[in-house]
């Protein structure tokens, strides 16, 4: 008489219940090891030359933690379901199907989260940063997983569709370039106002720790119709360039005064015609 070891039903209870624990096993070994991989790249990306945000890093690493758990318990349901003699080939084509249909119907809603997800993952830019994209330039005041807010420097605040960010550039990575040109007249004498400007910003330097190199004077720049035009160049830290030009601007004209130095303006010359 043949034995049917799997047939007699204690036995296929014990291998089903065998095969349960060790599917519950590799479920719970594989989404420790996916979760140890993912703090780990976060805890790099914290502590990269281009920091990313903290709270920004824990949130991603959250989202991708969920996700990958989701889809490993859903490997393993249907690993179960087989091991207890259920046909998954019809459960599975459904969900292909249903996400087809839930595809079609949200594709916008599913390119905006996708590309919020690459954006944070790649660290494209932070909150803070200051970005141009899409023509719009301005401020990041919040970066989500479906749209991202800019704050345009007039105050307005911009809504984007991730979906529609493309090509981003990034100021704020590194050190930022702060340009100023000069007039002077053609009559002054070119190398006296270049050692104004170099007195000027040398002073500068030493009182300003925002100026990472420079302010250094370029040389002549180009020949207008009633000035010759000098460029001044530094080097500052991200988002300080626009007040290291303006202050260069007065400090520039206030010893150029001093100096007798003249800087070109309009002039209305107005003649009396008078009858003998």
């Amino acid at each position: 008489m043949e034995f049917d070891f799997v047939g007699e039903l204690p036995f296929r209870v014990l291998y089903g219940a065998l095969q349960l624990v060790l599917i519950f096993i590799i479920a719970g070994i594989a989404i420790g090891i996916s979760n140890k991989f993912i703090s780990r790249f976060s805890e790099r990306r914290k502590k990269a030359k281009f920091k990313m945000d903290e709270a920004k890093a824990d949130t991603l690493a959250s989202t991708a933690k969920s996700i990958v758990k989701y889809v490993i318990y859903f490997i393993a349901g249907v690993a179960i379901l087989e091991s207890f003699g259920v046909d998954t080939k019809g459960i599975i084509a459904a969900a292909g199907v249903g996400a087809i249909a839930i595809g079609f119907a949200a594709q916008k809603l599913v390119a905006d989260i996708i590309t919020g997800f690459f954006v944070l993952f790649e660290d494209q830019f932070s909150v803070g940063d200051y970005i141009m994209v899409q023509g719009i330039d301005g401020i990041v005041e919040e970066l989500g997983l479906r749209i991202t807010k800019v704050r345009g420097f007039d105050g307005s605040l911009h809504i984007i569709p991730n979906r529609q960010i493309e090509i981003v550039t990034n100021k704020i990575r590194g050190d930022m370039r702060a340009l100023v040109d000069i007039g002077i007249a053609y009559e002054e004498d070119i190398d006296k106002a270049t050692e104004v400007i170099n007195r000027v910003a040398e002073e500068y330097n030493r009182e300003n720790e925002e100026i990472v190199e420079g302010p250094t004077v370029l040389g002549v720049s180009s020949l207008g119709s009633s000035d010759v035009v000098l460029t001044v160049m530094a080097k500052t830290k991200p988002m300080a360039q626009w007040e290291v030009e303006r202050e260069l601007r007065k400090r520039i004209k206030l010893s150029f005064d001093k100096e007798g130095i003249e800087i070109p303006h309009q002039k209305h010359v107005v003649y009396n015609k008078t009858e003998n």
